[in-house]
């Protein structure tokens, strides 16, 4: 528990500090990619200071001048920050509009990233158009193909939603599957809230072409990218045991 405290005041007060130099670069466009930066130092002080080492094996390293679709598995709310320090590409993160409730967070992630409301029936075309328009734009998109946190039995998927493939697709843009090893293990999702110290694993896969593929490729093109994910989950779980 008292880990857990250390953790929660640390994320907090580290964001209060360095919000002031993100909002002045949230104020423009073309100074947004520096403010996506202050996420990254965020991300990297808080694993240093909460003692948590991350260790990615990068079989690809993507190219920061290229646009991709990440794609990551999703059982835990620490993935979103531990994204950050993965993919050092310029992305927008496609996730729930709760968030914008969140005080300072909310107007960071409303101004980068693109928001998803459940509650709106519209709101999963205008956020797969948004995101269509951001890949046009060069800029790469991240998402948790899942749909959220959903797997009631992790380590295994829930089978994944269209949108990622169908506006990967639709760019001509690689998929780039990754996989997040034990996040579940350090925050859970699951009450009372609590982090666990372990080292922070993750795979960057090779990326999966899109070219020449159309619309009717959507579902080969989410199993293959399902595939590659749970095999390496399952590969460690067999591992561990």
């Amino acid at each position: 528990m008292l880990y857990t405290i250390w953790c929660a005041v640390y994320l907090v007060a580290l964001y209060i500090v360095l919000f002031p130099i993100q909002f002045v670069f949230l104020q423009r466009d073309d100074w947004k990619p520096l403010a996506h930066k202050i996420n990254y130092i965020w991300g990297k002080l808080f694993f240093i200071g909460i003692g948590i080492p991350v260790r990615v094996e990068r079989r690809f390293r993507p190219d920061p001048n290229q646009t991709y679709v990440f794609c990551a598995n999703h059982f835990s709310y620490l993935d979103i920050a531990a994204m950050g320090l993965i993919v050092r590409n310029y992305y927008a993160f496609v996730g729930k509009s709760d968030v914008k409730n969140i005080p300072l967070i909310g107007y960071m992630f409303a101004k980068l990233h693109v928001q998803v409301d459940r509650n709106q029936p519209n709101s999963r075309a205008y956020s797969l158009a948004k995101s269509i328009r951001t890949l046009a734009s060069g800029r790469s998109i991240m998402i948790f193909p899942e749909g959220g946190i959903r797997a009631t039995e992790i380590p295994q998927m829930v089978p994944f939603k269209d949108g990622a493939f169908t506006m990967a697709i639709q760019q001509q843009v690689p998929i780039v599957p990754i996989t997040l090893l034990n996040n579940y293990q350090i925050l859970p999702d699951k009450s009372p809230v609590r982090f666990h110290w372990h080292p922070l694993r993750a795979v960057v896969h090779p990326p999966i072409e899109t070219t020449g593929m159309t619309q009717d490729d959507v579902e080969r093109l989410k199993q293959e990218t399902y595939r590659i994910i749970d095999t390496e989950l399952m590969r460690t779980l067999n591992v561990v045991a």
